[in-house]
């Protein structure tokens, strides 16, 4: 029997629907059309999702996610002109509607794992006009767009919880056990906020990350800031920015397990020298790590720093998928990054005006991988102003403020 009742179902509707809205720069209207995208086993989800933006006088519009078995299909057994097939009236739609909301809950994780990721990477590109639509109009903030995980048997077992245990620590995650949720995300977005114009204040031009196993330094880079809870992801906890790429130096170390590809990747080590992963170490799945950071020029550099307090977040426990847990906090909040793309709304200026050549000036990354990475470990981050002041901004799984 299920932990979740139709009051949380109605509840988490109401919070994708705030951080749809939360995500978009132009205000969403009346009659406009949302997309809601779904694995299978989160069909109750979307049928809330359903009603509760007809309730909002928006169109919904659903495109249901393949199941593994279709994947498999798609990635082993089609001709490449197959592989590369674009659905016809994909670009039209998402040129079309005001926003996305993509609800992952898969059937299986590990079910790529034995296909070769070149093949999936040339799938993924066949795509790249549909993803330059959906990223231009973003920018421009004419497209909300947020993703969530909606608990499956599959994410359950492989994060060593039962099924019961794990929809309880995904309701303390995204605060359904609370009267109001959405209240408390404005919460979270209120006092998240306030700790990202803290760090903006503070003109930081390096960053020092030390724990046990991990010595990086970092640049923010020039005209950046600090973001948190946009609306992108539900649950969203974390403070971050993406770096110049090309100031990244030393060693980081990811001690939570990884899911990339259906492959399960254990205590990835990185080792970066002038902003390149130079050299990479794994107990699992290295052949793949290394495949990875050579899938594109830019798989090799940082696209995200990000830092997680452990007062604002409740995942205390890995629940093997990335939305959940990059927001780990525990005992000891967390840090991570993300090798390959930045995230362009960290750039302080109009949107409109970051094009690819002054992203490569600033050290934005471009990659078609965003994969993050995540350390779970005890660690003290200090910054290095412009003024050659230097002092500890996060500690303890804390932020310093």
């Amino acid at each position: 029997m299920s932990a979740i009742t139709s009051t949380d179902l109605e509840n988490y509707a109401e919070v994708l629907t705030w951080a749809l809205r939360t995500s978009r720069t132009e205000k969403i209207r009346n009659g406009d059309a949302v997309v809601i995208r779904f694995d299978y086993p989160a069909l109750r989800l979307a049928e809330a999702l359903y009603s509760r933006l007809v309730e909002e006088h928006l169109n919904p519009v659903l495109r249901l996610l393949p199941t593994p078995l279709m994947e498999g299909e798609h990635y082993m057994n089609t001709s490449f002109g197959q592989l590369v097939f674009q659905e016809p009236g994909e670009q039209e739609l998402y040129a079309a509607c005001a926003g996305v909301i993509n609800v992952y809950s898969p059937l299986e994780i590990t079910h790529l794992a034995g296909i070769d990721p070149r093949t999936i990477e040339e799938g993924h590109r066949s795509r790249a006009r549909v993803f330059g639509v959906m990223e231009r109009r973003r920018r421009a903030g004419r497209l909300g767009w947020t993703s969530c995980v909606w608990p499956s048997q599959a994410l359950a077992t492989a994060s060593g919880l039962g099924m019961q245990e794990y929809e309880t620590q995904w309701m303390r995650a995204c605060w359904l056990n609370m009267p109001n949720p959405v209240r408390e995300w404005r919460r979270l977005r209120r006092q998240l906020g306030e700790i990202a114009s803290w760090l903006d204040s503070l003109k930081i031009r390096s960053l020092h990350v030390e724990s046990d196993n991990v010595d990086l330094r970092l640049s923010p880079g020039d005209n950046r800031r600090f973001q948190c809870v946009t609306g992108a992801n539900v649950p969203s906890n974390e403070v971050f920015v993406s770096p110049d790429c090309r100031s990244v130096e030393g060693v980081y170390w990811s001690d939570l397990p990884s899911v990339e590809l259906g492959r399960v990747v254990l205590g990835a080590k990185l080792f970066f020298d002038h902003g390149v992963a130079a050299r990479a170490e794994a107990q699992s799945n290295l052949q793949f790590l290394q495949h990875r950071l050579h899938a594109d020029a830019g798989a090799r550099m940082v696209g995200e720093f990000s830092l997680t307090d452990k007062r604002f977040s409740r995942v205390d426990h890995f629940m093997a998928h990335t939305i959940l847990d990059e927001n780990h906090a525990g005992e000891q909040g967390n840090c991570h990054i993300a090798l390959g793309a930045s995230i362009p709304s960290t750039f302080s200026g109009p949107q409109e005006i970051l094009d690819h050549e002054m992203e490569r000036l600033l050290g934005f990354n471009e990659s078609s991988v965003h994969w993050d990475l995540v350390n779970t470990e005890s660690k003290r981050v200090t910054a290095r102003q412009a003024d050659g002041t230097v002092c500890t901004i996060y500690e303890d799984g804390m932020f310093a403020r």
